[in-house]
């Protein structure tokens, strides 16, 4: 491992030589170079990587450095076979890294595993849909069921899924969103109405200041910083709250600027850049409209017009007194100390708030996956509501999803709870009763399958068990169930936790051809910003037994439903009768067919942005929260006599969610290894330590579960006192199952409460084995 600091610029040569590297690593480098010509274009396929929305220009190259990277790693030529999965038992594969398993290359035939010989063998597709079938069928209750999904699946996948599982009777929809921006959708619809974000992408174009919390797009969704980068050359101002410096908000080297490229110029993004404590943004936003409110009455005092937008709160929205007193007696010094930022900090961000007619704040999972994240997302919509921010041009809220059709999934109706209405619309549309009982959620069905209540798993993509909390809790789970079943693009550790039955199905991915009986079809997906747009595959190339979601799905449903409530097999011809049936039973799908042939898709709106308020109250809602009483509860500070530290975990450079592509973190100055912790440097000296150092991680819960991690390296870095970053799913086995969000259940990723001992040398199963 080699630690050196990075200086340059994000994105620029650096960007370069990496997505060069990956296409080499692709051993597909020709097609490869053609298939990145196609990313994100019209007539092509939607990026499997992030959310992130296209803007109208017209350009050759719409893909971002780890765009490429997902683009080259799915559409791979190694394959994993039925003969590959002979030569090596389960068993053996568990000890290998996550990189090792999904650089085996894409899966080529569905296979079940035999206990006996501990390895998986090859199945037909019909004796794969019939033992599911068995299974699902001789369940006492459909709730014995949990029917997990990714967020890349398409809509039409999600659709189906959903279809299928709502008249089989369940609504288990444990979903990949409930792990990371459930309580963003919860805190919306609460507040506003709607769990979406109320901004498009042209309302960057307009924005006079964007407050970016809890992110760090360099990495995360890249294609946002040529936004930023574009609004901070005509002026906007950005503000960046984020507990780590990440140089992608500091400055950024577009690879498509000729002029940067050859100057080795490079664009200030953060106009002020704050490093708040874990958890402390809900304390910053409340003390900014504590500056705003002081000078708010000093206004009103003088006789000058109020700060507020007090047109817009009379008419639109509720709670303000209630709102507004609660933040006068919220004292500066609990503010500051929750925040970690100084008085005269928070006033200078609220200062440049207030000067900005139209803003945007946006936010990520360091705002989401926190105890009181709801009420941080909440804190944030009574800031915007007191400016009048929603439905104006160039302002409004922006959650930024991660998976590249989580909020389409949502959409088609992947949900635990689903509304009454969209209840309705189902079973009028395809005359049944679907149920009307919450179903799970991911850590209730992790639950549920632990305790033997559910006993049959199937993962639409994803990796439930990397990507999961409590790690080792949740294996015990899967292995529990009498059946598990993954559809997949590639080897990934969920497969090898097996049930008493276990299936790998194979599917086809964005970038491949998906030929069925009408000809080459296309899918769709929604962006962050409420587009839905078509992407077909470009790659033609030997996909052994694949198959598509759709077709998957349909399979499934068949064997198990017979042809109810539709015709499976008929649907899977032609993907525009998937889409015909969306449009029946969904709103803002009117059309569909026709409207994914326009350049761009089509927007299906967003009711907040048109000043329309879906709340009981018909009303914008001002919801009034007390900040937390301590960041770090009593009860679990008292839990160790050690020093208390922080946790958060994140994405190397060179990751895309649970997809390890290689051993960089290139703007954090890593090389070569992931089991990093970074700390504060007076930290590492004030417990005896040295930058270096080996040390074991230990976090602390009160169910008395011993959940440690071993072997980690500390390195010195710019990040508060008391806060800790290293990097999941290396670190997931220390998130707590019940250690979760207030009203959301979402893990508290963000806010792992952890103590440090000098390492004990121990085996662990995910040190790197060489590929």
């Amino acid at each position: 491992m080699t630690v050196k600091k990075y200086e340059g610029s994000a994105g620029g040569w650096g960007a370069l030589l990496s997505t060069t590297k990956h296409l080499v690593k692709s051993e597909n480098v020709s097609r490869n170079i053609r298939n990145l010509l196609k990313t994100n274009q019209d007539k092509g396929f939607d990026c499997p990587g992030c959310a992130w929305g296209e803007s109208e220009e017209k350009s050759r190259f719409r893909f971002c450095e780890n765009g490429a990277k997902a683009v080259n790693w799915e559409a791979t030529s190694r394959r994993v076979t039925p003969e590959f999965f002979q030569q090596h038992p389960v068993s053996w594969l568990t000890q290998q890294s996550d990189y090792f398993l999904e650089y085996q290359g894409r899966l080529s035939h569905p296979v079940q595993y035999n206990r006996e010989t501990d390895c998986y063998e090859a199945v037909s597709w019909q004796q794969a849909f019939m033992l599911i079938a068995k299974h699902l069928n001789t369940l006492e209750h459909p709730n014995q069921a949990e029917f997990y999904t990714s967020g890349r699946a398409s809509n039409e996948a999600a659709f189906l899924y959903q279809l299928f599982v709502r008249k089989f009777g369940s609504n288990n929809f444990p979903d990949c969103s409930n792990m990371c921006h459930e309580a963003s959708g919860i805190g919306l619809k609460q507040a506003i109405g709607v769990g979406k974000g109320t901004v498009t992408l042209e309302d960057f174009e307009h924005a006079d200041a964007i407050f970016v919390f809890g992110q760090n797009p360099g990495t995360n969704h890249p294609r946002m910083l040529d936004t930023l980068r574009q609004a901070s050359r005509r002026g906007a101002a950005i503000v960046t709250f984020n507990t780590l410096k990440e140089r992608g908000l500091e400055r950024f080297t577009n690879p498509q600027s000729p002029k940067e490229m050859l100057t080795d110029g490079s664009t200030q993004i953060s106009q002020c850049y704050f490093t708040p404590k874990l958890g402390g943004d809900m304390a910053v936003v409340r003390g900014m409209v504590k500056a705003l409110f002081v000078i708010d009455n000093a206004e009103l005092d003088a006789g000058r017009s109020s700060l507020f937008d007090q047109t817009f709160i009379a008419e639109h929205t509720q709670g303000v007194a209630e709102y507004l007193k609660a933040v006068e007696a919220t004292p500066w010094n609990e503010i500051t100390e929750q925040a970690g930022l100084s008085q005269s900090e928070i006033e200078q961000a609220a200062a440049i708030y207030r000067q900005s007619k139209r803003v945007i704040i946006t936010w990520a999972m360091g705002i989401t996956q926190h105890k009181h994240s709801v009420k941080t997302i909440q804190e944030i919509a009574n800031l915007q509501l007191l400016f009048g921010q929603l439905g104006r041009q160039g302002a409004g809220l922006c959650p930024v999803r991660g998976h590249s059709n989580v909020q389409g999934d949502r959409t088609m109706g992947i949900d635990e709870k689903p509304s009454a209405a969209f209840i309705e619309s189902i079973s009028s549309a395809f005359d049944f009763q679907a149920p009307l009982a919450s179903g799970h959620n991911t850590v209730e069905a992790i639950k549920a399958m632990l305790s033997g209540e559910s006993k049959v798993f199937i993962g639409l993509g994803g990796n439930f068990a990397a990507a999961t909390p409590d790690t080792s809790l949740t294996q015990r789970a899967l292995s529990s169930c009498s059946l598990t079943v993954n559809i997949a693009t590639k080897l990934n550790r969920t497969h090898l936790v097996p049930g008493q039955d276990s299936l790998i199905l194979p599917c086809l991915g964005r970038t491949d051809v998906d030929m069925q009986a009408s000809g080459a079809q296309s899918i769709t997906v929604e962006d962050s910003f409420s587009m839905v747009h078509a992407s077909a595959g470009v790659v033609e190339s030997d996909i052994g037994e694949m198959r598509s979601e759709p077709a998957i799905i349909a399979g499934i449903a068949e064997a198990t439903l017979g042809k109810q409530p539709i015709d499976w097999s008929w649907v899977i011809e032609d993907y525009s009768r998937i889409r015909d049936l969306i449009a029946k039973a969904i709103p803002g799908f009117t059309g569909m067919n026709r409207k994914i042939k326009q350049p761009g898709g089509f927007y299906l709106g967003n009711s907040a942005a048109e000043r329309q308020w879906q709340t009981a109250s018909k009303k914008a809602e001002f919801i009034q929260h007390d900040l937390p009483v301590h960041l770090l509860p009593a009860n679990l500070r008292e839990l160790s006599n050690d020093p208390v530290f922080v946790l958060q975990t994140m994405r190397s450079h060179d990751q895309y969610n649970t997809t390890i592509y290689g051993f960089e973190d290139r703007y954090r100055g890593i090389s070569g290894e992931r089991k990093v912790l970074f700390v504060n440097e007076d930290d590492i000296a004030a417990l005896g330590m040295e930058n270096n150092q080996l040390v074991d991680i230990e976090s602390l819960w009160p169910d008395g579960v011993e959940r440690k991690v071993f072997g980690f390296k500390l390195v010195a870095y710019d990040i508060p006192a008391g806060n800790i970053a290293a990097y999941f799913p290396e670190t997931n086995p220390l998130v707590a199952i019940d250690g979760k969000g207030d009203l959301s259940d979402t893990p508290i990723s963000k806010a792992i409460p952890v103590v440090l001992s000098t390492a004990v040398l121990k085996s662990n199963k995910i040190d790197i084995v060489s590929a």
